[in-house]
């Protein structure tokens, strides 16, 4: 992979601002995504479906 790629990863992680990122893409609030992750998978697209 070249360097400066931007990829998004497939997995969530705990820290505030991958959270954020993903409830603002979502339109939703970070708890809903809290949630969502404390549910089951930590995979994004679980959580998207969730989430919706």
């Amino acid at each position: 992979m070249p360097r400066g790629t931007k990829v998004e990863r497939n997995s969530v992680s705990n820290q505030d601002h991958e959270i954020r990122y993903e409830a603002d893409k979502l339109d939703v609030k970070p708890s809903a995504i809290k949630e969502a992750k404390k549910s089951g998978s930590n995979q994004r697209k679980d959580i998207e479906k969730k989430v919706k």
